[in-house]
């Protein structure tokens, strides 16, 4: 379910310290019920992961045509924190510099920033952006003792293209990336809590 970027800018994250010179895009609950000491294992499917755009034929397509442009443009041959590119590691305070190592997600080009008890954050940089995907571990609020993820993306675009890149797959990101997203985020979840609990 898609939330108003309030709902992530009223909450005590440290990315707005971070990344306070980004602008947030959207923000979702995740389907990802569970409880307060669950987060990492969310995390761990985010590294993990095979990908939301190998379960939906649209989102599939949608990515093969991103990569496609992009290695005809060259936007993904830049990486952060490679060759001069800047990174958001390089901003973080001390506190965070060890919260996780610069580990790539195994399924996109993102880089794992930092994480704590309740909140990760990983970015991407190419040629036409700079983008953070930031998770955060919130209690449902029902009194009932659960917790979900609320899922929050930040982005800096390089540029006039960039903005025009961003403005260009607006519609493409609400009609196939971010469903297909979010419905394998609950299934891999799901997968994973009757894995723990069988276990």
């Amino acid at each position: 379910m898609r939330l108003p970027r309030t709902a992530h800018t009223v909450r005590p994250w440290r990315i707005h310290e971070i990344a306070d010179d980004f602008h947030i895009e959207d923000v979702w609950a995740l389907p990802t019920p569970g409880g307060p000491d669950d987060f990492a294992h969310l995390v761990r499917q985010m590294h993990d992961g095979d990908g939301a755009h190998t379960h939906s034929p649209l989102s599939r397509a949608l990515f093969a045509v991103r990569w496609k442009l992009g290695e005809i443009f060259g936007w993904d041959e830049i990486r952060a924190g490679r060759a001069g590119v800047p990174t958001l590691r390089d901003r973080l305070p001390e506190d965070l510099r060890d919260s996780c190592p610069a580990t790539d997600l195994k399924s996109v080009p993102f880089t794992s920033i930092y994480q704590t008890h309740d909140e990760w954050a990983a970015e991407i940089v190419n040629r036409t952006v700079h983008a953070v995907m930031h998770l955060g571990w919130v209690a449902d609020g029902n009194g009932k003792g659960g917790y979900h993820a609320r899922m929050a993306v930040l982005v800096k675009p390089n540029g006039v293209r960039g903005a025009l890149y961003m403005a260009a797959i607006k519609p493409f990101r609400y009609l196939g990336v971010y469903p297909a997203l979010l419905r394998s985020i609950g299934r891999q979840w799901d997968a994973d809590v009757a894995r723990r609990a069988a276990s």
